[in-house]
């Protein structure tokens, strides 16, 4: 079986798939024989995940794309929900924050800025309610602790307990909400909304 081989000073040996090819991580003195030898142990294991990915591709492929006006949609929807969800975030905390951006993004749910900024994937109006708090939760706590650490996450499961498991369900099924999206979508503009203390009662 082919593999790509990187040594390091790690101590142990492991394989993952990446882009589809067999990619070995192994101690540097590890003889070429040891190496051969748990790839082989673990062929079985290998084959299924090469299968599993092949699988996941085509039914990436063939997802339905959305159409513009769909599109748009999302894009008043996520108007509409998204900041009365930061807001009641936000006032759980006691904390403050600049824009709302929607987007329509292939690659991230949600972010924030070191402006406190706020920014979120109008596709997240295609996934339940408890996932769209869980994203928007996530953002918010950011706010407070703009890192992935124990605390951070200790927070975000504070304010919504059900994070983890939204959280994921968006990994099983993100990949396939982001896939109906075109490669060359005709761009809609983002859509910016203050700060929540000047926010108009149509927005």
């Amino acid at each position: 079986m082919d593999y790509q081989l990187i040594k390091s000073k790690r101590k142990t040996i492991s394989v993952e798939l990446k882009d589809g090819e067999v990619v070995v991580r192994a101690p540097n003195r590890m003889p070429k024989r040891d190496i051969n030898a748990f790839v082989e142990k673990h062929a079985d294991w290998i084959l299924r995940q090469q299968e599993k990915r092949r699988a996941e591709q085509q039914q990436l492929a063939a997802v339905e794309k959305l159409s513009e006006a769909e599109l748009a949609g999302l894009y008043e929807q996520a108007k509409a929900v998204i900041p009365d969800r930061v807001r009641y975030y936000a006032d759980l905390l006691g904390v403050d924050y600049g824009r709302i951006t929607i987007r329509c993004q292939k690659t991230r749910w949600g972010s924030c800025s070191a402006k406190k900024n706020l920014n979120f994937n109008c596709l997240l109006m295609l996934t339940p309610p408890g996932v769209i708090d869980s994203v928007v939760a996530h953002e918010v706590c950011h706010l407070v602790e703009m890192n992935h650490s124990d605390r951070f996450y200790a927070l975000v499961t504070r304010i919504c307990p059900d994070y983890r498991r939204c959280n994921r369900w968006l990994k099983d099924n993100g990949r396939l909400l982001m896939a109906r999206v075109s490669d060359d979508p005709k761009s809609l503009p983002p859509e910016a909304i203050p700060l929540s203390g000047e926010l108009g009662e149509d927005q």
